[in-house]
């Protein structure tokens, strides 16, 4: 009975020191900045789904105004993936001098066939119909040097326009470009959606070209991480990667697509007649099922944004990509 007694107390002292074996999940911040473009923040509100959240990671949201100050988040070890528009991964080579960075996911990308690509609109009742009639004219811009920017430069140039010589370029939000339009502030404005499609929609705007007009495919925006972080977290990246997959072929499903429009009023806090026109259907953007990113077009991408003088570097994208994790986690 003592023997008993005995093996019975050393099973029951057994339980904590194996529970304290179990390694603690990994915790992997990734940055956001719009949504429901960028689907993570949606994904990670849906764990239900997950295979692998919480077990062995755990997704940390963080929401930036835009790429730029996720460069600088990444580089100091304040965030393990930032969602960074092509232009910026250019810049964190070459400003940031980050030659560890590696493009590990796709976000979403713009003027991929038989999907929406983002607008260059003017007034309905513009006297503008071509873009060499935005001679002298003034034109809104998110962000000089973003990805919007640049390929409305390089389409105004192709067509004998240069800025300052020939046009005026003032930086605008998103959200306010319709008023500025409206109110003749602007007399064109580079526009995405959701706010491209209501203005649209409304029958105030009238599209002049598209991103896809100007340079084909665009990989928009991307998922980076650094190659300490990617060689240290390996497993546990490959398990978000496939909760990514699960998560993004879920909402992009016919099936789900109410139950996905009410997740996304509740992450945004929107009205899901904001969205219910074009949400999850061919007149969104294009999301790869595997969030593999489209490295032809990033490369593309890159050598517009050297030619327009926003980049000095060759950047081969080859060397920067790592792509075993999305490719990995797909086989799965």
């Amino acid at each position: 009975m003592q023997r008993r007694h005995l093996l019975a107390g050393l099973g029951l002292a057994a339980i904590p020191s194996v529970l304290r074996a179990q390694p603690a999940p990994v915790k992997i911040r990734f940055g956001w900045a719009i949504t429901p473009a960028q689907l993570l923040p949606v994904i990670f509100a849906n764990t239900g789904i997950l295979k692998n959240h919480g077990r062995s990671y755990i997704a940390e949201p963080f929401y930036f105004k835009g790429s730029a100050p996720q460069i600088t988040a990444l580089a100091a070890g304040e965030l393990d993936i930032a969602a960074l528009a092509f232009s910026s991964f250019g810049l964190a080579i070459q400003n940031a001098r980050m030659a560890d960075i590696r493009a590990v996911g796709d976000l979403y990308q713009d003027g991929v066939a038989g999907y929406y690509s983002s607008t260059y609109v003017v007034r309905a009742d513009s006297p503008i119909k071509t873009v060499e009639d935005l001679r002298g004219k003034t034109i809104a811009s998110n962000g000089l040097g973003g990805a919007i920017d640049m390929a409305m430069r390089k389409m105004l140039r192709d067509h004998g326009l240069e800025d300052k010589r020939d046009y005026k370029v003032i930086e605008v939000e998103f959200p306010n470009m319709a008023a500025m339009l409206g109110e003749q502030k602007v007399d064109m404005a580079g526009m995405v959606a959701p706010f491209s499609l209501a203005e649209a929609k409304a029958g105030r705007v009238r599209t002049l070209f598209t991103i896809k007009d100007s340079m084909g495919v665009a990989q928009t925006t991307l998922m980076a991480a650094r190659a300490p972080f990617i060689e240290k977290n390996r497993a546990a990246l490959v398990d978000f990667f496939q909760d990514v997959q699960i998560g993004t072929r879920w909402l992009l499903n016919p099936a789900n697509r109410p139950a996905a429009l009410a997740l996304v009023s509740q992450v945004t806090k929107q009205p899901e007649a904001n969205f219910a026109d074009w949400l999850f259907t061919h007149d969104d953007y294009f999301h790869d099922p595997d969030a593999r990113p489209n490295l032809a077009a990033l490369q593309a991408n890159l050598k517009v944004q050297k030619e327009l003088g926003f980049l000095k570097l060759d950047i081969d994208v080859e060397k920067y990509a790592d792509l075993s994790l999305v490719d990995e986690a797909a086989r799965r």
